[in-house]
């Protein structure tokens, strides 16, 4: 903990509480501004577009980040960044192109998915441009820098979506969405001081290190999958954008929460990759971290069972009747405070990303067979049954595996 706070931490989760702060209500106000089945035709397409984000660029803001901690001038640094723009920038519109075309050829069973999946596709591009930013500034130990990049955009979120969602309605939440980090980005490029004109070329550009980004993205994407698979097939097999919208909400508090972890894993994901092969190191930050989350996760789901219908009746009154829903999520995301989060990163931070994307690919088959069953059956409570356990699975999956491979890893040092 000491050392999380001398690296800013306190910033990144002081920022990191007031973005979820703001994108909450940007989520209540949008759903007192929108009707459930319009809101609902949106968020589906938003959904199927979600899942794609990650692999925006060919994943080349995951290489920047991790190889990122193996150069060790400002200059190296910033001549990486300058390569992962411009190949991550033409690779982001080749995926756009990608996504609109496809989907021309598919017939949605919903009224309008084309049209949103058109427009928000172009979220790809901004968003990509966003990652590389804030990654420079992680691989500065600039983590003040970091946080209020997060903390703006959430700002601009939040303000884009009244405007636009009072006057415009669902295109308009539409449009807030693909604003948000392309403003965001344009605020914050010139702060990097990254000289384009002068670049030296780095040993480190080959093909491992496209490898490396292809298959970290890759797993991001699977992983994101998990996360909005329920949404697609709540769409698809109830064929009811209400349930869609009432998913969405309920899960909204448990995945938001999520943003625990990550703060400490963006916090301290340069330092511990950069003193990975030092054992002791990374022995007593494992076990720092799962006794911190452990107590952490506790005390949430304890709270959260004595007070699960206050809480979901802030959102809607209506929902309070997915009381076991919500509770049934709350102890899935355990599994991910106290592991996934955990060893998905030491993972990456050994260069074995592509055993993230093996995890995440079997859990989304395991997601999918199972779904076809519990959604027809429970409704949305079969949903959340699947992505508990699933977040339970892939989480100890991720730590007997890389304890494996992190052994090997010590012995051929």
């Amino acid at each position: 903990m000491q050392n999380f706070f001398s690296r800013s931490g306190t910033y990144v989760f002081t920022a990191a509480i007031f973005a979820r702060i703001l994108s909450f209500i940007a989520s209540w106000i949008v759903l007192k501004l929108v009707s459930n089945d319009e809101l609902g035709v949106v968020l589906f397409a938003y959904n199927i577009i979600i899942f794609l984000i990650p692999i925006g660029g060919f994943g080349l803001h995951q290489s920047l980040i991790r190889y990122g901690t193996l150069v060790k001038t400002n200059e190296e640094k910033n001549s990486l960044f300058v390569y992962v723009f411009k190949k991550g920038t033409t690779a982001s519109l080749l995926l756009i192109l990608l996504v609109i075309g496809v989907s021309f050829f598919i017939n949605f069973k919903i009224e309008n998915t084309f049209t949103y999946i058109v427009v928000l596709s172009f979220i790809i591009l901004p968003t990509f441009l966003f990652e590389i930013i804030r990654a420079q500034f992680r691989l500065k130990h600039n983590n003040k820098a970091f946080a209020f990049t997060e903390f703006v955009h959430s700002l601009i979120l939040l303000v884009s979506v009244v405007v636009l969602s009072y006057y415009f309605k669902e295109i308009g939440y539409a449009i807030a969405l693909l604003i948000t980090p392309l403003i965001t980005s344009a605020l914050f490029f010139k702060k990097l001081n990254i000289g384009f004109t002068s670049t030296i070329k780095l040993q480190i550009i080959d093909f491992s290190f496209w490898k490396y980004g292809f298959f970290a993205s890759l797993s991001n994407v699977v992983t994101q999958l998990l996360f909005v698979i329920d949404i697609i097939l709540i769409g698809y097999l109830l064929e009811d954008t209400a349930m869609i919208t009432n998913y969405r909400y309920i899960s909204l508090i448990p995945f938001s929460l999520l943003f625990l972890p990550r703060v400490f894993m963006a916090t301290d994901f340069v330092a511990f990759t950069e003193k990975i092969f030092d054992k002791k190191y990374i022995k007593n930050y494992i076990k720092s971290y799962m006794i911190l989350f452990f107590f952490i996760s506790v005390l949430m789901v304890i709270f959260c069972w004595l007070f699960s219908k206050e809480i979901l009746s802030i959102l809607d009154p209506a929902f309070v009747k997915f009381t076991d829903t919500f509770l049934i999520l709350m102890l899935g995301i355990t599994g991910i405070f106290i592991f996934r989060g955990l060893f998905g990163n030491l993972l990456s931070s050994i260069g074995k990303s592509h055993v993230n994307y093996y995890i995440s690919t079997f859990a989304l088959l395991l997601n999918i067979a199972s779904n076809y069953y519990l959604i027809p059956t429970y409704g949305i409570l079969g949903a959340a049954i699947t992505s508990s356990i699933l977040m339970w699975v892939t989480g100890l999956l991720s730590a007997i595996v890389f304890y494996i491979l992190y052994k090997k890893l010590l012995l051929k040092k």
